[in-house]
């Protein structure tokens, strides 16, 4: 009998020192089995909680700071910019802007052997720019270029993949939801690592510092996406004929037409990201500018031309007073309770109240056009939606993270990493295979909430570049968009697409994307100046 019970407390030690790696088998599998993300990480994170308590491997404790850590995702000016790009995207993509680019670019192109592609891919990066939210794009462009893609005479799966591929961008030009995250993420794991390297005054990595540092990442994979769609043209011309230039109007017309849709994205994302790269603005601080900028380009755009109190003349307005304010402050000195105000601050001062006070014209004229057109109740509605389920997530993330640690996970974790062979090369290569395959069957939310977490401060204690990995994760990341089963923008891309075009044509058109991003990605891993050169010059 004593053997016995020894038999069974030795099997019961046994099982509690691996209840870290259960734990996220675990989680892996309820994620599989197709439960809500948040709410299992938080079930699971508390189930073993429980057993860790049972068998007296884990301290309360480490759960203590969990309130915490909710108020402080709350307050998280970083993370409040989450919901203003959401809001600055949905508000492009309900009203019709993405359509009139695409549209636009289409003639622009559409004379060029894969010109269509090529069209495309530039729209996705505009959009990715202006929006970065995935889905909205893929659905937008699937809707719009695809059944024009078939009609022409395109290659299924080279058609698919480039809308697919093209949609991703959103993923890894700035600004972007993963990078936001990531930013938050990359910084907490910073500041640990070098605490406990013994560190005390440890230096901080910004969103803005991870946005510069994807800006030429970005832009040199957009340049492998056309590389590659130029040479499937020139290689393969009937997978991608050119449209007769008689069918796309004048050379006149054409160019008119880009240049009456183009300015005003482009403006938004000169605001947006130039405030960003800049200084003159926080990540948050530039998420309101552009959630304003798009609300008043779409209230430009709906409003009818009779009218002038809720019409144009009220949305340039505001344009031009916000654009006057920021002018003012930029040469002036507008502090109010100095003594001895020169004449010419004083009258700027004045001038500033007024245009304060045009301001709010134009927006809410913009608002009343999207409430005529029935489009300001679904923009709230989504903004709300996405902005919920990114919060739920991080909630429960920081719940799972908690437990996780309390378990020995960061010592399981650390010395898996020291153990890999080949050094710090081998434990980075070890830390993307594993992202990149977790990519299969999970979304880029939990990756970045959970995964990332754990393996960063061991990583970063190797002294690998914060910026550089960050980058890094975020391009394997973008990967897990395209890639089967779960890949979402091809089920975006399933969604609404035309019933005979196959689910495997859409599989087998994102295959050569990935391999391009994966190239993309060893290039990066070979050349780090194109991610740390940027922010090394701006910042430093």
């Amino acid at each position: 009998m004593e053997f016995v019970i020894g038999d069974t407390a030795y099997c019961f030690c046994a099982v509690a020192g691996w209840l870290d790696v259960v734990m996220v088998i675990v989680l892996c599998a309820f994620l599989m089995a197709g439960y809500p993300v948040a709410f299992s990480l938080g079930g699971t994170a508390l189930v073993f909680a429980v057993l860790g308590l049972t068998f007296g491997v884990f301290d309360l404790s480490y759960v203590k700071p969990f309130p915490q850590r909710i108020f402080g995702a709350v307050v998280n000016t970083t993370l409040i910019a989450v919901p203003m790009f959401i809001l600055m995207g949905v508000i492009l993509e309900k009203s019709k802007i993405a359509e009139e680019l695409l549209d636009e670019m289409s003639k622009l192109f559409g004379s060029l052997r894969g010109g269509l592609g090529i069209s495309v891919t530039v729209v996705g990066a505009l959009l990715a720019a202006s929006t970065g939210i995935v889905g909205a794009t893929v659905v937008t462009m699937g809707l719009l270029s695809l059944p024009t893609m078939l009609r022409r005479g395109y290659d299924v799966s080279f058609a698919t993949g480039s809308i697919a591929a093209a949609g991703t961008l959103g993923q890894i030009i700035p600004p972007s939801i993963v990078l936001i995250l990531l930013g938050d993420v990359i910084s907490n794991a910073y500041q640990k690592a070098q605490l406990e390297q013994g560190v005390f005054a440890p230096e901080t990595v910004s969103v803005g510092d991870l946005f510069a540092g994807a800006l030429f990442p970005g832009l040199m994979l957009v340049g492998f996406y056309l590389l590659y769609q130029v040479f499937v043209a020139v290689t393969q011309p009937s997978k991608a004929p050119a449209i007769p230039a008689s069918e796309m109007g004048t050379r006149r017309q054409v160019w008119v037409g880009a240049l009456k849709v183009l300015p005003p994205p482009l403006l938004l994302i000169v605001a947006v990201l130039g405030s960003i790269l800049a200084g003159a603005a926080t990540p948050t601080e530039a998420a309101s500018v552009g959630a304003i900028g798009a609300l008043l380009i779409a209230g430009a755009r709906m409003a009818p031309k009779g009218s002038f109190l809720a019409g144009r003349a009220a949305v340039f307005t505001s344009v031009f007073s916000i654009l006057g304010l920021i002018l003012l402050t930029s040469f002036l000195d507008l502090r109010l309770g100095r003594e001895g105000i020169p004449v010419i601050e004083t009258a700027g001062i004045a001038l500033a109240f007024l245009l304060f006070a045009l301001t709010p014209w134009g927006i809410v004229a913009s608002l009343f056009q999207l409430r005529r057109a029935k489009t300001l109740a679904p923009i709230l509605d989504q903004t709300a939606r996405v902005t919920t389920m990114v919060f739920t997530i991080l909630i429960g993330a920081a719940l799972f993270t908690l437990v996780f640690r309390g378990l020995g996970g960061d010592e399981t974790v650390r010395a898996a990493l020291e153990a890999t062979p080949g050094g710090v090369v081998g434990a980075v290569i070890t830390v993307m295979v594993v992202m990149f395959i977790l990519g299969f069957f999970l979304d880029f939310i939990e990756i970045t909430l959970v995964v990332v977490p754990l393996v960063g401060p061991p990583l970063l204690m190797m002294g690998l570049d914060p910026i550089w990995l960050g980058v890094m994760m975020a391009i394997n990341l973008q990967t897990s968009f395209l890639t089967p089963p779960f890949g979402f923008a091809l089920f975006y891309l399933r969604g609404v697409a035309p019933p005979d075009v196959r689910t495997a044509q859409i599989y087998r058109g994102a295959i050569p994307f990935i391999f391009i991003q994966l190239f993309a990605l060893a290039v990066l891993a070979m050349f780090p100046p194109i991610a740390t050169w940027l922010p090394g010059v701006l910042y430093q």
